[in-house]
């Protein structure tokens, strides 16, 4: 290890606290110190290449060094670094508005930029609180949101995120909301089965808003993925059948699509698969490609409209963010969408998924694989001390995180959430690296279960 590697590594360690780390864990390891990218891989400080198995934690695109993006960053640093969006705009900002809308299922129109997924969720909840106030139903101020389902760390978006590892500690802090079961058919948490149960837990998501309409603001809800969830997938219909709820009972529907937007389930957006729109939709990650924070609450005209009124009626969304619609960040989502353009990247992503489903098939014959699940490139494969009870590893043993630290020694970067190994390559990873990541994760995996069986 050079010198050099020594010092930032230590720099690292006696300065910087990793969020979602247990640093008692991590300062009794050498730092991966990650310091030059090639296409689909991270470079260390000391040359050494890994496949970016999860995208930089969801956010990198197309890959790495992308020509689009840094040569739309590159010209933007020439005229305009920052400039506030609060009463004035500048031209990235607005162009980026007009392409996200080109996008988004038809109906949505209106664009309001953050910095951060966490932050676009807090936008949209507040959106549809005072949304309420201005059409004369104050009551109306709660959310349903799924067991299971994440939205962010800020106090708005924990209030209606449904994994108790990361929210318990926080309960005393939060405000109250409605929880629907999640859509997890390997652990159906009403014991049905699929597809005879009829998308059953869409039903009591309906049951809730059914009785309760008259408090209930809207439904939040993470559409086919929940991600950090542990990648589970819904099945068909339950989103087309949650939009028709909403209408029925007056309440809207925000979609999370921080981390299923921009291609991820092979479509731009998750809710294309069902032709929905949504009264608002949420996106982060990977709106600049990976590059630069950026996140964008779009609503439709109907919501915008109650927010409009004379000066001394206080309708103004009180609400906003120093760097919103920053221009080097928008020039970069613009990059990103060019880059979709330019690769024909949606089209090309098919066979690619085709691939991937048809090598993770194989994954189902290890002993300790008890479910295996994806949506486009949004992959989870579920460990299992028992296959035929279902039982889940202990804690303790961090099995996730030996199947990564195993794939990290063939040269594959993982971050698995508890008991699942989760694959989200960049959608423009070569089918040869693909194949890469696919291989070195399977046999990871053997090895690991395979030795805690001894």
């Amino acid at each position: 290890m050079s010198e050099r590697t020594k010092k930032i590594g230590q720099y690292d360690k006696d300065f910087i606290w990793h969020p979602f780390t247990q640093m008692k864990d991590y300062e009794e390891k050498e730092p991966l110190v990650i310091e030059d990218s090639d296409g689909a891989y991270l470079i260390d400080s000391e040359g050494n290449r890994y496949i970016d198995g999860v995208s930089s934690l969801w956010v990198n695109v197309h890959g790495h060094k992308v020509p689009e993006i840094d040569s739309a960053i590159t010209e933007q640093l020439k005229t305009l670094g920052h400039s506030t969006l609060l009463g004035v705009t500048n031209p990235p900002a607005a162009e980026l508005a007009k392409e996200i809308i080109d996008l988004c299922p038809k109906g949505m129109k209106k664009v309001f930029y953050s910095g951060d997924g966490a932050s676009a969720v807090e936008v949209a909840l507040k959106m549809a609180f005072q949304y309420w106030q201005h059409k004369g139903k104050p009551e109306k101020t709660k959310f349903v949101y799924l067991d299971n389902g994440y939205h962010g760390d800020t106090l708005g978006a924990v209030s209606v995120g449904g994994i108790d590892i990361f929210h318990s500690t926080f309960k005393p802090l939060l405000f109250e909301s409605f929880k629907a079961p999640s859509y997890y058919c390997y652990r159906c948490p009403l014991n049905k089965t699929y597809p005879s149960c009829n998308l059953a837990c869409a039903d009591e998501l309906g049951n809730i808003l059914q009785e309760n309409s008259s408090e209930i603001a809207a439904v939040i809800m993470e559409p086919y993925v929940q991600a950090a969830g542990g990648m589970i997938v819904s099945p068909e219909g339950y989103l087309k059948k949650v939009r028709e709820y909403c209408d029925k009972n007056d309440v809207l529907l925000i979609v999370d699509e921080v981390a299923t937007g921009m291609g991820r389930t092979g479509k731009m957006f998750a809710c294309d698969h069902e032709d929905v729109t949504p009264d608002m939709l949420v996106l982060g990650k990977g709106l600049t490609g990976g590059y630069l924070p950026l996140s964008a609450t779009i609503t439709t005209q109907k919501i915008y409209d109650e927010f409009l009124g004379n000066y001394d009626e206080y309708k103004t969304f009180f609400h906003g963010h120093s760097y919103a619609g920053n221009p080097i960040a928008c020039a970069a989502a613009r990059g990103n969408i060019k880059a979709f353009e330019n690769n024909d990247t949606l089209k090309k992503l098919e066979e690619k998924i085709e691939l991937l489903e048809d090598e993770l098939k194989e994954f189902n014959s290890l002993k300790h694989v008890g479910n295996v699940r994806n949506k486009g490139f949004m992959v989870g494969i579920e460990l299992v001390a028992d296959k035929e009870s279902r039982d889940g590893y202990a804690p303790e043993l961090k099995m996730g995180w030996q199947v990564a630290d195993r794939a990290l020694e063939d040269g594959v970067l993982l971050r698995p959430l508890g008991n699942v190994v989760v694959l989200m390559p960049p959608i423009g990873i070569p089918t040869s690296d693909l194949k890469k990541l696919i291989q070195v994760t399977y046999q990871s995996i053997k090895d690991v279960t395979d030795k805690n069986e001894l």
